[in-house]
């Protein structure tokens, strides 16, 4: 399966791809902000059907970064963004990305209710989600054991509705 516009494209992600998504994953200005999974459980959520795993290549074919999606096979129509790594910061692919996402799924799915979350201090991604179009649904406190503090999670969604009323 392929998303794609003249900026990007997004393609599942292969076994070739794992050094690319690990490193992409570990690296300094992510890891702060993301969980951290094995190469096992990357290529475990290849298999799985309810999640997808895309890598994101900018218009020259270079991988920029990756999404995974869950809750593909959720009764009650509800997916969640679980990661959108972007190691090409700055050139726009992270809300590009977003954005054919979000068409996608409303597009191509009966998905409701389109989530994440976000750590509160990821305000640069707290900004483009909502300029996308999700709303702070509430606030999950110190819930992440960051070294010897804690940190706390925004959920942020938006819902057929919503998307469908921006057009």
């Amino acid at each position: 399966m392929d998303i794609q516009s003249n900026f990007i494209h997004l393609r599942q992600t292969t076994e070739q791809d794992l050094d690319f998504v690990m490193a992409a994953e570990q690296a300094d200005d992510n890891r702060r902000y993301i969980g951290q999974w094995t190469r096992e459980q990357h290529m475990a959520a290849f298999a799985d059907e309810n999640v997808l795993h895309f890598i994101i290549l900018n218009a020259d074919g270079e991988r920029s970064g990756y999404v995974i999606l869950t809750g593909m096979l959720d009764p009650n129509l509800t997916v969640c963004i679980m990661r959108l790594v972007i190691v090409s910061k700055g050139h726009g692919y992270g809300s590009e990305a977003l954005r054919l996402l979000i068409d996608w799924i409303f597009n191509h799915t009966e998905t409701h209710r389109l989530w994440l979350d976000v750590r509160d201090q990821n305000t640069r991604a707290q900004r483009i989600y909502r300029h996308q179009g999700f709303r702070l649904e509430g606030t999950l406190r110190e819930c992440i054991k960051s070294g010897d503090a804690f940190e706390s999670l925004q959920i942020m969604s938006i819902l057929r509705p919503e998307y469908e009323g921006r057009a």
